[in-house]
């Protein structure tokens, strides 16, 4: 068995070894109490495209594009082209094995100046893996592999404001056996994205400028199980709201920068005894709209950790001439809730209809299995409305 196979095989243990098990607080080994957010399927977080990607992955409230669809469907209602698609491709976790993928694919046509319809496709593959039994005898090989497909639609409200939502199809199947002795299946869920957007053109240092602001609800779904004897598990309802101010210097010249706020609206995990039993937080054993207004108030920690469990990014692009882009980013998230901290860098060059970005992560090689992530996107915008 290769050492490729063995890390991968390792991944998808620790994937499915979240969704079983229960969570309990750990202690680094700087003394830091750790309590992260375990949910199902939290592929349908990460970051499909270059131009977010290469900002900290903001999104929510900068300029749409044609991969609007997951960072804020309503978005689309401003699309400034009637008919578009993008294709991006990102090699994850490159710094532990070769060929774990994210692929994503986004389509969208304006109906008419108000109305606007999109499709996406999200598929996450682990690559193969040399399936083994008890006696490690050969068994075949397996490609773990998880989707998601969506159906959106964008309405504008007015000059400034817009409403979208998201229907998404998720299937993740992560096994085709056995894991601890339970017998896995591949598990699917159907769930919602609920959005809005905001932007008004106004001055700012004498300059033309544009406010902008977004909130977008993600992944409002049905509970997940790989197996009968297994708890049903939460997909990760996400909260994101953030604002983007856009400068245009002169004609060749437009700057923006753009901060998002994040946050999980699924039940923190509470503290338990030897005997399993709860002695802090709330029992994460509850209905998703419980679990999605409870998640304000349930942390173990009280409303320090409810802080602790927001992260944050902060981006900006600049353009000239409207066809060449330089991007910068940074995402923070607190140690004791995942401790991804990292910087993004990029670029993007437009050309007639097409649109090519490329983003890089910067890390901690030796802390972050994201260190040197690349992400790639390359965008069709066809006929101005």
């Amino acid at each position: 068995m290769t050492l490729n196979t063995i890390m991968r095989g390792s991944l998808l243990s620790l994937s499915l070894t979240l969704v079983y098990s229960f969570a309990f607080s750990q202690t680094q080994s700087d003394g830091r109490q750790t309590n992260t957010i375990q949910t199902a399927a939290p592929f349908l977080l990460i970051a499909p495209d270059a131009r977010s990607g290469a900002m900290g992955d903001v999104g929510v409230a900068i300029s749409a594009d044609a991969n609007a669809m997951h960072w804020n469907p309503a978005k689309l209602a401003f699309m400034e082209n009637s008919t578009g698609f993008s294709v991006s491709y990102t090699p994850w976790l490159r710094n532990l094995v070769p060929d774990i993928d994210l692929g994503y694919l986004s389509v969208y046509h304006r109906l008419d100046d108000r109305n606007t319809i999109g499709g996406s496709l999200r598929y996450f593959s682990y690559g193969p893996i040399q399936l083994t039994d008890n006696n490690q005898n050969d068994i075949g090989i397996y490609s773990p592999n998880e989707f998601a497909i969506d159906g959106t639609f964008a309405r504008q409200f007015g000059e400034n404001f817009s409403l979208g939502t998201a229907i998404r199809y998720i299937r993740s199947s992560l096994s085709n056996g056995q894991f601890n002795g339970q017998e896995i299946r591949p598990a699917s869920a159907l769930a919602a994205d609920v959005s809005a957007y905001y932007k008004k053109p106004g001055t700012l240092l004498g300059k033309d400028a544009e406010i902008a602001l977004g909130l977008n609800i993600s992944n409002i779904g049905t509970k997940v199980n790989y197996s009968d004897a297994a708890e049903k598990s939460f997909l990760p309802t996400n909260m994101k709201l953030g604002g983007a101010t856009t400068l245009n210097i002169d004609d060749l010249n437009q700057f923006t920068v753009a901060l998002d706020f994040n946050k999980l609206l699924v039940p923190t995990s509470p503290i338990r005894d030897e005997d399993g039993n709860i002695i802090s937080g709330k029992d994460p054993d509850r209905s998703v709209p419980s679990g999605i207004f409870g998640s304000f108030s349930d942390a173990p920690g009280g409303f320090s950790e409810e802080l602790r469990e927001i992260s944050y990014s902060i981006g900006t692009e600049y353009w000239y001439n409207k066809q060449f882009a330089v991007r910068a980013g940074y995402f923070y998230e607190n140690p004791s809730k995942g401790d991804r901290q990292y910087a993004t860098l990029g670029a993007g060059l437009r050309y007639n209809v097409f649109d090519l970005d490329i983003a890089y992560l910067l890390a901690n090689q030796q802390k972050s299995p994201l260190a040197q992530t690349l992400r790639f996107s390359l965008m069709f915008n066809f006929v101005k409305k």
